[in-house]
């Protein structure tokens, strides 16, 4: 690219930026993110598509501006970790490079990841809990008999290897219940209540699994009649519960989708704040809980600090100690955030964050006043 068509590109990225705050719409957006693609910059143009969704959250354009982004810098990091795995390879780098298949959607490419790894690191818990809940997805989409036993097998192994895995137990307790096999499942579902007494979906799936005593049937005969059928034994489950903090009807969609991103691998504690209310998941207490404390510093010290550097206006970050890593995503007074595991993939975590801050707006903004 020669200099005088740099100078041109970086004059219409200058108006468009300056549109996009003055007068903002997804076509604006579009365009910028485009101009930061022909500069080569994939990370800003995926950012502006993340900054776009929050304000036009149904925009398709937006949505496929932001998957491009986000599948060329996964492809990037793939690359990245090949080589890494070439010169010294660790559980921990295949367990990101199965994750990021596993995002895009290539299950050949995360069971090939999983089993090479497992190979080399047959005692990794987490490599096989990833590979269980790729074969998982994988039999709930076509109800293969063969993905969903292989998928409980990963989970058994991951809970030899760490009994107290809070993650294999819940998607045990969801999959067994799902096949008929509700005596198993309240097996996990027990262990489960113990140890998260707080989480709703659980004592939802242990109310339901103790009224259907299953018969004794072996695994391979249920999932064989899964797969017959072309229909699961027990249609799912949702909790239905009236938050004291904010109404049910108003986000429950918010609800769902906070309860998707806690269960991203390494999350600990997710959290959905709309001004002196919030929703939560995870070992969070009450609401004098440190970690929303810190959410809420977080955020508006982040907005305050942009406003005054006039650097624009703060839409996400991740802050790291010994505590772990929070990430935070805001828009206004609404805010998403999780505390996540050391090594933890932001990128994906910020990107499902940003998704439910857009929900949450959508939600106040269609919902009741």
């Amino acid at each position: 690219m020669s200099w005088l068509q740099r100078v041109k590109i970086w004059r219409e990225l200058k108006r468009l930026e300056a549109k996009a705050r003055e007068n903002p719409s997804p076509s604006t957006f579009v365009d910028l993110g485009q101009v930061h693609i022909n500069l080569g910059d994939i990370d800003r143009s995926l950012q502006v598509a993340e900054e776009g969704l929050v304000l036009f959250p149904r925009s398709e354009e937006l949505r496929k501006l932001r998957k491009f982004a986000r599948k060329h810098q996964i492809n990037e990091r793939i690359q990245e970790l090949r080589s890494k795995i070439n010169r010294s390879a660790s559980a921990k780098l295949y367990r990101e490079l199965a994750a990021l298949y596993l995002e895009l959607g290539d299950f050949g490419a995360v069971h090939g990841t999983c089993e090479e790894g497992l190979r080399r690191f047959p005692e990794d818990a987490e490599l096989h809990l990833v590979h269980g809940r790729a074969r998982l997805t994988g039999f709930y989409k076509d109800l293969d008999a063969k993905q969903g036993l292989d998928a409980v097998h990963c989970l058994q192994r991951v809970l030899e290897l760490k009994p107290g895995e809070v993650k294999a137990h819940k998607l045990l307790a969801e999959v067994l219940f799902r096949v008929g096999a509700t005596n198993v499942a309240v097996q996990h579902l027990e262990v489960l209540r113990e140890s998260t007494p707080e989480d709703a979906e659980v004592e939802t799936l242990y109310q339901e699994a103790i009224k259907r005593p299953s018969e004794d049937e072996e695994l391979d005969e249920l999932f064989a009649k899964v797969e017959t059928s072309g229909r699961l034994a027990v249609v799912p489950v949702t909790p239905v519960r009236q938050d004291v903090r904010v109404a049910e009807d108003d986000l429950a969609p918010v609800r769902r989708m906070l309860a998707q991103v806690a269960e991203l691998g390494g999350v600990r504690k997710a959290v959905y704040i709309r001004g002196p209310r919030a929703l939560v998941k995870g070992d969070i207490r009450d609401g004098k809980d440190a970690f929303l404390r810190v959410v809420r510093v977080f955020a508006k010290s982040s907005q305050r600090v942009a406003r005054r550097m006039e650097l624009g206006s703060f839409s996400k970050g991740a802050m790291e100690g010994e505590f772990g890593r929070i990430c935070v995503c805001s828009y206004g007074e609404e805010i998403a955030a999780v505390l996540c595991d050391p090594g933890t993939l932001t990128d994906r975590v910020l990107a499902d964050l940003q998704d439910l801050v857009a929900l949450g707006l959508h939600s106040h903004i269609g919902g009741r006043p």
